[in-house]
């Protein structure tokens, strides 16, 4: 019989691709596999060859990127010296996990998948493609594609005698050893995240919006002056939040935590990553800096409380929620209304604060890192970052509104009553400003918070002066005279121009100075609505002319939902109207300035 060892790979940007690759090791664990997990990167790339099985789990970022923790791992497999045949002895399946409202839905795992066939690779099955948009979730996909892999897989590699599958009614192993320190040992201060992780002073965190606006956005900017941080214009920030001190007192509270016990995690299995906590750590620590109290939780959420429950109503309660049968419940009960862990955690006293602490770490995910772009100039604003933050707040069935993690956790940061450092880091973005010639023309379409790396753009291009020497014209929308073809061409939208007009302090000076031309779409300022895609319909010929004559560069940021697809709608009909095409001419048309890296988009759900 061939040794049952199975390698697990994940690339994983916000931790889903992560938390699906640790379902793999503990259902693989039950069926008696020998397994091992790891980000692909994490990976030695030369022993690919010598794997027998090998599952992938791959996330899409962006606009059809890769992950961070997988960049140097797609890298090595792209290169062009590689053996057709360089994978024949290796079987593999591959799990990609993407959201159908981005245009490259699932794009990483696509390229992924035929590139291992390039390599010889044998498929154990088709390639799964689970959607985040989905009422059910990833799990819609993730559930029955790795039913079948594990039957098939079984069929590959039987049990042998006198073993079986655990069953799943018997309570797994905890992947952590914990041991808890009675002795005065001193712990660290800082979250270890990463060598590339600074803590930045905060400048400040000012309300750009109207104090009788529905949304509460923040420009907020930190102090990097003489800290190892660098950056473009177009990339972005990550920033590890933390839980809200309520939250983290109620939690620690609901479940009697001392929060000044101190402990030290040690790995019960060598197939699992330790996690990234100092050594000691305290209680108090680890729920206010690690453990994602406000997320909503998972299903295997409610299988593992469920052995826990000293309530035969609880317990049964908990195990329909993992059932197939009982899915369109949890949607109703968990995911449609955004009920928090600690929430279903407080729904469930008599499972909740029976788990021990050392299974915290198997029930309760770590909080993940936000990316923001970058709405600062190296240049411009130098030992400084800013970011626009929209604080996320939204009403569904349950009493007390849902917040966003990150967002309302630096909004509530008060620099004048506390000294606040952030844990921070630049990662590059999708989008950049046009390698080696600053007299590009840049068309950005950014409405609302996707201002943010157009900001930096213009910034960046205006302080190095770029700007045109062209004959003057009255722009209608801008009221100002403005050049007839400016470098910098910004179409921003937002509900109202005594609102929400972000930044119209720096840019309409800009504007009376020629270095940008600003049209702008202030939706609810009157009776019909106006978009930034009537904008660019209403100034097609210049458009077009920067397209097709003076090669300028197209960039697309803000949100996914229907944005994008309404603005590359305008500017395919730009295209077909202005270019004499039809409309698969144009939508060729703009796939070509993608390939070209001519057009870019940035967006975010």
């Amino acid at each position: 019989m061939e040794e049952k060892s199975i390698l697990v790979l994940y690339g994983s940007q916000t931790g889903t691709a992560e938390e699906v690759a640790e379902r793999i090791w503990r259902e693989g664990k039950r069926r008696q596999f020998c397994i091992r997990v790891k980000a692909m990167d994490d990976y030695d790339k030369a022993r690919l060859i010598h794997e027998r099985t090998v599952i992938f789990v791959a996330a899409t970022t962006g606009q059809g990127d890769e992950p961070d923790n997988m960049k140097a791992f797609w890298k090595f497999l792209l290169r062009k010296n590689l053996p057709r045949n360089s994978l024949s002895g290796v079987n593999f399946a591959v799990l990609g996990l993407g959201d159908s409202s981005y245009q490259k839905f699932n794009f990483v795992a696509k390229r992924l998948s035929r590139r291992l066939l390039q390599l010889g690779g044998n498929p154990l099955q088709d390639l799964g493609l689970a959607d985040d948009q989905h009422d059910l979730g990833p799990d819609a996909v993730v559930d029955p594609w790795l039913k079948r892999l594990w039957d098939l897989l079984l069929r590959i590699y039987p049990l042998p005698n006198g073993l079986e599958i655990i069953s799943d009614t018997i309570l797994p192993e905890p992947r952590y050893k914990i041991d808890f320190i009675d002795e005065d040992e001193e712990v660290y201060s800082d979250y270890i995240i990463g060598s590339n992780v600074c803590r930045a002073p905060l400048i400040s965190n000012e309300r750009v919006t109207s104090a009788d606006h529905f949304q509460d956005v923040r420009l907020v900017k930190f102090n990097v002056e003489g800290l190892e941080l660098s950056y473009n214009p177009g990339d972005v920030l990550m920033v590890q939040p933390s839980n809200l001190p309520r939250m983290v007192k109620e939690f620690m509270a609901f479940l009697k935590l001392d929060p000044n016990q101190k402990f030290c995690v040690s790995s019960a299995d060598p197939g699992v990553a330790l996690p990234k906590l100092p050594r000691p750590c305290t209680v108090r620590y680890l729920v206010e800096n690690y453990l994602d109290i406000s997320r909503v939780p998972k299903r295997f959420f409610f299988e593992l409380l469920s052995f826990f429950a000293d309530s035969e109503l609880e317990k049964e309660k908990l195990k329909e929620f993992c059932s197939s049968e009982g899915q369109e419940d949890l949607y109703s009960y968990c995911y449609r209304p955004r009920r928090t862990t600690l929430e279903v955690m407080q729904d469930f006293p008599g499972a909740s604060q029976n788990v021990p602490f050392s299974y915290l770490f198997d029930l309760i995910g770590p909080i993940q890192a936000r990316a923001f772009s970058i709405a600062s100039s190296p240049s411009a604003h130098p030992g400084e970052i800013h970011l626009l933050v929209a604080v996320v707040e939204y009403k569904t069935k349950l009493h007390k509104p849902r917040q966003g993690l990150c967002s309302t956790w630096l909004a509530s940061l008060q620099p004048e009553k506390e000294a606040v450092r952030v844990p921070l880091w630049v990662k590059g973005g999708t989008i950049a400003l046009p390698r080696h010639d600053d007299e590009i023309p840049l068309v950005m379409i950014g409405p609302g918070t996707g201002c943010a790396p157009f900001r930096s753009f213009i910034a960046e291009r205006t302080n190095q002066g770029v700007k045109s020497k062209k004959p003057l014209h009255y722009n209608f929308i801008a009221h100002f005279l403005v050049a007839d073809s400016l470098d910098n061409f910004l179409f921003f939208g937002c509900r109202s121009k005594d609102k929400d007009f972000f930044f119209a302090d720096e840019w309409l000076p800009m504007v009376k100075s020629q270095s940008l031309q600003l049209y702008a779409a202030f939706s609810r300022d009157q009776e019909n609505k106006v978009y930034v895609q009537d904008r660019l319909l209403e100034q097609a010929p210049l458009v077009w002319t920067m397209i097709s004559e003076k090669q300028a560069y197209l960039y697309i940021a803000g949100n996914s939902k229907q944005m994008p697809t309404d603005v590359r709608n305008a500017l395919k009909t730009v295209c077909a109207k202005w270019g004499n095409m039809s409309e698969e001419e144009s939508d060729d048309y703009l796939k070509k300035l993608e390939q070209k890296k001519r057009f870019h988009m940035e967006t975010w759900s």
